[in-house]
C-alpha cells in the first residue's frame, strides 16, 4: 500500500462516516496543487455518487478509502495519524512527497533538480526566508546547465554567492549525474528583503 492509515486515525474517521448517516459514504485522499510548494494534502467525504472510476480504492477494516488518481505519486509514503489529546484529538497527514513526487534515477533530470530543491535546500534557505526554484535546464556539449532563481531572503542577499557555490552548486552536481554546472539568473540589485545586505 502507498500509504499508512494507523489504527487510531481509522477509527476517528470511521466515527466520523458513522456520525454522516449516508450509506456508502467512504474518504477521498487528495492534494490539491501537487508538485508545488503550495501543496495540500486533504481529507474529505466521498458519497457514493461522487466515486470517480479512476480513483485507486484502499478497503481498510472499517473504512474505504479512495485516492484521485493524479495524486497518486504524491501521496506515495502519505501517512494518516490520529492522536488523542486534552482537546479530544487531532488528525495529521503527513505526504513526503507531496511537493513533489519521489524521483529515481530515471525520472527526468527537471523533476530529480526540484526534488532536491524542494526537499533539501529550500528548507535550510527557508530559516532566511529564502528559497530557489529551477527556471530552465540547458544541455551544452559537455552536459546539462540548471538554470536557477533565488527569491525571498536570498533576494539581493551579500552570502547567495556562498550559498550557491558551496550549497546549492556542490549539491545538485554531487547528487545529478550529467549537470555540469549552475547559474544563477536572478536580479540581486533588488535587496528589500535580502537576509545580509
Amino acid at each position: 500500500m502507498i500509504i499508512t492509515v494507523t489504527e487510531s486515525a481509522e477509527e476517528y474517521l470511521f466515527q466520523l462516516l458513522e456520525k454522516q448517516n449516508v450509506p456508502g459514504i467512504a474518504v477521498r485522499l487528495f492534494v490539491t496543487q501537487p508538485g508545488t510548494p503550495y501543496a495540500e494534502t486533504c481529507l474529505a467525504y466521498c458519497r457514493p455518487d461522487e466515486v470517480n472510476e479512476e480513483d485507486e480504492i484502499i478497503d481498510l477494516q472499517k473504512i474505504r478509502l479512495y485516492l484521485e488518481r493524479n495524486s497518486l505519486a504524491y501521496l506515495e509514503e502519505a501517512r494518516v495519524d490520529f492522536a488523542e489529546d486534552r482537546m479530544g484529538g487531532q488528525l495529521t497527514i503527513k505526504a513526503p512527497n507531496a511537493k513533489m513526487p519521489k524521483v529515481t534515477a530515471d525520472s527526468p533530470l527537471e523533476d530529480q533538480i526540484n526534488y532536491i530543491l524542494y526537499s533539501d535546500i529550500n528548507p535550510g534557505l527557508a530559516s532566511h526566508g529564502g528559497e530557489v526554484k529551477l527556471i530552465e535546464l540547458i544541455e551544452e556539449e559537455a552536459g546539462h546547465v540548471a538554470i536557477l532563481k533565488f527569491g525571498g531572503g536570498c533576494q539581493g542577499c551579500s552570502a547567495v554567492d556562498l550559498t550557491l557555490k558551496d550549497g546549492v552548486e556542490k549539491t545538485l552536481i554531487d547528487r545529478i549525474p550529467g549537470l555540469i554546472a549552475v547559474r544563477d539568473v536572478t536580479d540581486h540589485t533588488v535587496t528589500d528583503n535580502a537576509y545580509y545586505r
